[in-house]
Formats: C-alpha cells, sequence, structure tokens
C-alpha cells in the first residue's frame, strides 16, 4: 500500500569508509534510517533486530527531533502508518515505525490495537496484568490462547510511498507474571515452542521467536531495496538527491 507524503525531504546521503579484503578502505552510502518511537525497550529491540541492515539506525534524540502523534487508528497498519509518517515529516528521513498488540482469545481479541492504553493511557503494566487475569480466572487453557501481533510501516519521503510487513507469535496466558526481561506484556505471554514467557527469554532467543523478530525480517526486504536504489546512480533518490 502507498500513502501521499507531503514534506520536502532533507537530503540524506551519508557516505562512511568501510573495509574491504581486497582493497582496504572504501566509501559506502549509508543512509540514516530513523525509527520512529521513543520507547526505550523498543529502541534497544530494533537496533538490535535491525543490525547489519545496512542503514545507520537513527532515534528522534539521535536526530534532535520530537515525535508526538495521537495512536488513534483503529488497526495496527493504521497506527504504524501515522507513526512512520509522522517521521518522515519531521525529518525527511526515510522512517520505520512500528505498531503491535495483544490479542487474547477469550477477551475477544482483545486489548489488540488498544495494548498500550488497556486500561487506561497511564495504567501500569502490573494494572494491566492483574485486570487481564481477573477477566480470565476460571478460562480453559484453550481460551488463554493469545498472540502477539507486529506491524511495522516503512514510510519513504521521495516515492511518497508506506510499506508494510507483518508478523505474529501464538502462546497463551500465563496466570502470573514471569520473567525479568523484555518489556511490555512480555511476562504473562507464554510460548509453548520455549516453555517460557518472552520476558524468560535471553535477548537473542526472542531476538528469533518474537513478532517484531518475524515482522522486521519481513521488512529488511523493503530496506533492502530502498537501499539499492539509494546505491543506483539512476535511481529515483540519486536523481533526486
Amino acid at each position: 500500500p502507498q500513502g501521499d507524503l507531503k514534506v520536502a525531504p532533507t537530503p540524506t546521503t551519508w557516505v562512511r569508509a568501510l573495509p574491504t579484503p581486497r582493497h582496504g578502505a572504501r566509501l559506502v552510502l549509508v543512509p540514516k534510517l530513523l525509527i520512529a518511537t521513543t520507547n526505550p525497550g523498543k529502541i534497544a529491540e530494533l537496533r538490535g533486530l535491525l543490525e547489519g541492515c545496512g542503514w545507520d539506525v537513527v532515534t528522534p534524540a539521535d536526530i534532535g527531533i520530537a515525535i508526538d502523534v495521537e495512536e488513534d487508528g483503529e488497526t495496527y497498519h493504521d497506527n504504524a502508518r501515522i507513526k512512520a509518517l509522522a517521521g518522515v515529516q519531521a525529518s525527511g528521513l526515510v522512517t520505520l515505525a512500528d505498531d503491535s498488540g495483544i490479542e487474547i482469545q477469550a477477551m475477544g481479541g482483545e486489548p489488540g490495537v488498544r495494548s498500550a492504553r488497556f486500561l487506561r493511557p497511564d495504567a501500569t503494566y502490573e494494572e494491566r496484568f492483574a485486570e487481564i487475569e481477573r477477566q480470565l480466572a476460571g478460562k480453559s487453557l484453550a481460551e488463554r490462547a493469545a498472540r502477539f501481533v507486529a506491524v511495522i510501516a516503512v514510510a519513504e519521503p521521495r516515492k511518497g510511498e508506506v510499506r508494510f510487513a507483518e508478523g505474529e507469535i501464538r502462546g497463551i496466558i500465563s496466570p502470573e507474571p514471569r520473567g525479568e526481561h523484555g518489556f511490555g506484556y512480555d511476562p504473562i505471554f507464554w510460548s509453548p515452542s520455549q516453555n517460557a514467557t518472552t520476558a524468560e527469554l535471553p535477548e537473542h532467543e526472542k531476538a528469533i521467536i518474537s513478532h517484531r523478530a518475524r515482522a522486521i525480517a519481513n521488512a529488511r526486504q523493503i530496506l533492502l531495496e530502498i537501499l539499492n536504489d539509494y546505491r543506483d546512480p539512476d535511481s529515483t533518490y540519486s536523481r533526486a538527491g
């Protein structure tokens, strides 16, 4: 899917000297990729998942901008697109944003797209966990089934495109929070294949099986295609830059 971007993009061409086995250092185009989030846990996870993607990954704080948007979309795609477009408009950079949520069978798929605002925007996750367990009390294991969903939006300012990638993981809601890693709903999301909550998994294991890891794996092809266009002297990007 595509979206109309009303922004005058700033130049996004940077070079970096990289060593090569045969020729020593060489200049390689490394454009900046903005990740449109201020969530510390999400920043750390996305940086790890995007390692080696060919882009110079930056945050709003890194480049001195603020992104404050109302995530009032009806779907994960809507919210990811809202955040990605806000990043493009504030920076002129190719921007990656995600929206994610947890969907619980016995709750009719809730909290879903409103996971970050479940109960109320300023509720603690401990309060959210307690409310979920209150609603699931006495429910069967099958009814405690849940899935984590992540949607990645990549907004590109020069061609006016917003492209999407998705990922999900299925599991069961744990009766009590377990684990010290991760963030958000990780402590109550139990993965049968790992016999652990996602908060109990070491980061290198979570980076393989998580919903966000799967979405980023799918988004890498989008980023590669844009990167190749940046490096192609005959591309729209090179002619525009």
